[in-house]
């Protein structure tokens, strides 16, 4: 059976965080699903694009034998309605600390309420990761801290173009 995971998020900007959590979840599945989200309650500083672009680019870098195919989609709509038509048989969710946990075990209630046959996993963060949030990166970087340890080279260039620094 070949088994399809989705790796649902906002990725505004993808942090190393989330690059960790992909290469984990690579390992659990035949062909892994990053589901870029549109999710305007969030006020993304990156268009849906700019944020597809930047996370396919970066798991353009993840490719070695073995491991799992990986595609970058664009996702509206409900997340079990992605996961169905996307054929997933797992959605990886990545958790960092409790409130993540509070959060996630709600989602993965209504989930189960959705379709039953489509199970969510939950991989915890590294610690080096545990409190690198999108949020937080683009408030350092809009005023001037180093995010180099949170992103990669290329998403940091891209959130200074952002923010014209």
């Amino acid at each position: 059976m070949h088994r399809v995971g989705l790796y649902p998020g906002t990725f505004d900007p993808p942090t190393n965080g989330h690059i960790d959590i992909i290469g984990r979840a690579r390992k659990l599945v035949d062909t892994l699903i990053i589901g870029v989200a549109v999710n305007e309650a969030k006020k993304p500083l990156f268009s849906l694009q700019e944020r597809v672009d930047m996370v396919r680019s970066e798991c353009e870098k993840l490719n070695g034998p073995g491991l799992a195919e990986i595609k970058v989609m664009p996702m509206h709509g409900l997340l079990m309605k992605f996961a169905e038509a996307c054929e997933a048989h797992i959605i990886v969710r990545g958790l960092r600390a409790v409130q993540d946990f509070e959060y996630e075990f709600q989602m993965t209630a209504m989930n189960e309420q959705l379709n039953p046959d489509i199970e969510t996993v939950f991989l915890m963060a590294d610690v080096k990761h545990q409190a690198v949030a999108s949020r937080l990166v683009k408030e350092i970087a809009a005023l001037d801290g180093d995010i180099t340890p949170f992103v990669t080279p290329d998403v940091k260039r891209a959130l200074l173009e952002k923010y014209q620094k």
